[in-house]
């Protein structure tokens, strides 16, 4: 796990040994990634530069990087992990392939240098992201991971391509200017992430998951500069980034026939202990993040049964009873046996980290559950290197309560006339998401199912989005929104531009269901959850590794029909089955809480004074980002206990922020 940057620098702005300083001053930006060890590699006859800082994981000794090829075509500068380069070093070495070390980079070298690139992607098991210095075609190829775990992001500085794990890293190189682009700013403020292939500032963007981006020299120069800036963005956006990979979803009918629970059972729980040992595999001390859910639970059952010691578990937990699960997390680890270490946040503890979360994300990112992973990722470190999650577990199987309620409401919605809908609405609103949410405790505690959830009243004022869509990527855009109407937020921005990937990104044939998991898989999965954890884990020198992930799971949970994961009102009901063998089924099931801090009641406690001073209108006013009267309105609404507008106002309170440390409030 590391961090890495470079430049390809054809038409010489920057001379090579400049260069060479600039690459090691972006690494250097990069330390928090790689605190063992740097390196800066150039190649001074075609101008590039190579940048590498690393966390050492795996053959503590070798590995150092940026590598050259034994036949000193190549170059590499990778972060990430390649889980089965033994596997792909003994097929090298059968075909009498020289393979230097014992690091998982090398192996990776030796692959990209004998086979295809698309041969060699075909080949990795992993998380991975890596910039590829061709000398003989004189190309430069970044690649990204299947499920986008590894972050990557390229642009142009003058006419000068630069890559980095970081937006961080970029100031590091001459020329650079931070322009905000609005309509990417909208689609922050509609998601709370930037959602890929888009980034914050203008001229910069990331590389989606399971692609790559050959730069040739021609390519690497870019538009002259004394193009205008439409006429660049379209010339650069010729430059697409190529798929290799693609969620399957051409064999879901395999397992329609009778009696095959228990053979998708058994398969996914041999295919989950394959993949969770390659996951243990590490020269240094590892545990997992342990919630008490499903995921994280599953994740450390099969990781104590395939360790041949006592593995350590993290939980975090809250003094608000509503969103303390670690009760629970403490349960599993006393079943389990496991080497359990928590920790609990108060409101104070919060507020003594957010100053640090915009240069930790860099851009803004508003997901609340970024503090405790924050928190949590810190006080692992202590112990730990390398930790497991359960992410993915959501997205592939079926565990967010809009599958479970969505599926009602989009059929409600292509059935009842628009007049009944509305009338529903009425209903709706005659009591308010306080009182929806004090009902929706109280079924939690007794009767159970989809309306059980503390915070009902949110999801049914949510739901109300819902009506008079025209079809299914409006209806989805409506229940996965912030700020459902977001350009009357953000001034100047049209988001429509950028949200294709709303309509037509999932395959026919699928259900609304199917649809609905897919694009979070797709979209929410490495915009929110993946970089949350990334950036996390990162800033602090942790490496989290998510077994759930693994392509070959992804590809075996595409093949589970939709009954096996969503039954009977319960969501991930395959992967529970599987669990219940491990963990009494009376300490899995309860409500989904989330990894969610209490902050509709912190913003009105302890983060209030912080809160008020960056939403004041006069400050938003002279920025000219944002509409200070909705803003103010949803604030005092907020303040007021009539609404809980806890999620758009982080996402404002985050912008801010970023604002200020970026030195563009």
């Amino acid at each position: 796990m590391c961090g890495i940057a470079g430049i390809f620098d054809p038409t010489r702005e920057i001379e090579g040994a400049r260069l060479r300083v600039i690459g090691d001053g972006m690494q250097k930006r990069l330390a928090h990634r790689g605190p063992d060890a740097s390196g800066v590699w150039l190649d001074p006859s075609d101008n590039v530069v190579l940048a590498h800082r690393r966390l050492s994981i795996i053959d503590l000794s070798g590995g150092a990087q940026p590598m050259e090829s034994s036949c000193g075509r190549f170059a590499i500068t990778f972060n990430g992990e390649i889980y089965n380069f033994k596997e792909i070093r003994s097929v090298l070495k059968k075909r009498g392939v020289l393979v230097r070390d014992n690091s998982d980079t090398d192996v990776l070298l030796t692959a990209l240098s004998i086979w295809t690139l698309d041969e060699a992607l075909a080949e990795l098991v992993g998380m991975f992201a890596f910039a590829l210095w061709d000398k003989k075609e004189k190309k430069l190829t970044l690649a990204r991971d299947r499920m986008g775990e590894k972050p990557l992001y390229y642009g142009w500085i003058g006419r000068k391509f630069v890559f980095a794990s970081e937006l961080k890293a970029f100031g590091g190189v001459p020329g650079w200017q931070k322009r905000v682009d609005r309509d990417s700013l909208a689609l922050f403020f509609r998601h709370n992430y930037v959602p890929d292939p888009n980034s914050i500032f203008e001229g910069v963007y990331k590389l989606p998951a399971a692609s790559y981006l050959a730069i040739d020299k021609r390519l690497a120069e870019g538009p002259p500069p004394e193009f205008s800036a439409v006429a660049q963005t379209a010339i650069k956006n010729r430059y697409a980034p190529q798929k290799y990979w693609n969620l399957r979803t051409d064999h879901v009918s395999e397992f329609k026939r009778s009696g095959a629970k228990q053979e998708v059972k058994k398969r996914l729980r041999s295919l989950l202990q394959e993949t969770i040992s390659d996951k243990l595999i590490a020269d240094v001390p590892l545990g997992t993040l342990l919630s008490g859910g499903v995921d994280s639970s599953i994740i450390t059952a099969l990781s104590q049964e395939a360790s041949n010691r006592t593995i350590d578990t993290f939980s975090i937990g809250f003094e608000s009873k509503d969103h303390d699960e670690a009760q629970f997390a403490k349960q599993v680890a006393k079943h389990l046996g496991t080497n359990h270490h928590e920790l609990y946040v108060t409101g104070e503890d919060a507020l003594s980290i957010i100053p640090e979360l915009p240069t930790i994300y860099e851009e803004p990112f508003a997901d609340s559950s970024q503090i405790p992973t924050t928190l949590i990722s810190r006080f692992a470190r202590q112990s730990i290197k390398v930790a497991l999650s359960g992410d993915g577990g959501d997205e592939l199987f079926g565990g967010y309560n809009r599958y479970l309620w969505g599926k009602r409401l989009l059929k409600l919605r292509s059935v009842v006339p628009l007049p009944a809908q509305q009338l529903f609405a009425a209903g709706i609103r005659l009591f308010s998401p306080t009182q929806w949410n004090k009902f929706g405790y109280r079924w939690s505690s007794s009767i159970g199912g989809p309306l059980s959830t503390p915070l009902l009243g949110d999801k049914l004022y949510k739901s109300l989005n819902l009506i008079g869509t025209n079809d299914f990527g409006d209806a989805y855009a409506a229940l996965v929104s912030i700020w459902p109407r977001v350009e009357k937020l953000v001034r100047q921005a049209d988001p429509q531009s950028r949200e294709e990937f709303f309509h037509g990104s999932a395959p026919p044939g699928l259900s609304d269901v199917e649809r609905m998991m897919q694009l979070d898989a797709l979209t929410y999965l490495p915009g929110d959850i993946l970089t949350k954890v990334d950036r996390a884990s990162m800033s602090t020198g942790l490496e989290v590794r998510a077994p759930l992930l693994d392509h070959r799971v992804v590809e075996f949970a595409s093949t589970i029909p939709l009954e096996l994961k969503v039954k009977n009102g319960v969501g991930k009901w395959i992967l529970r089955q599987v669990l219940y063998e491990y963990v009494p089924q009376s300490i899995i099931d309860r409500p989904k809480m989330g990894f969610a801090v209490p902050l509709a009641a912190w913003l009105r406690g302890p983060l209030r004074d912080w809160a008020q001073d960056l939403l004041r209108s006069d400050v938003l006013n002279r920025q000219g980002f944002l509409n200070h009267d909705l803003v103010s309105e949803k604030w005092n609404e907020h303040l007021s206990g009539q609404r809980n507008w806890e999620h758009q106002l982080w996402g404002v309170l985050m912008f801010q922020s970023w604002l200020h440390a970026e030195g563009l409030a």
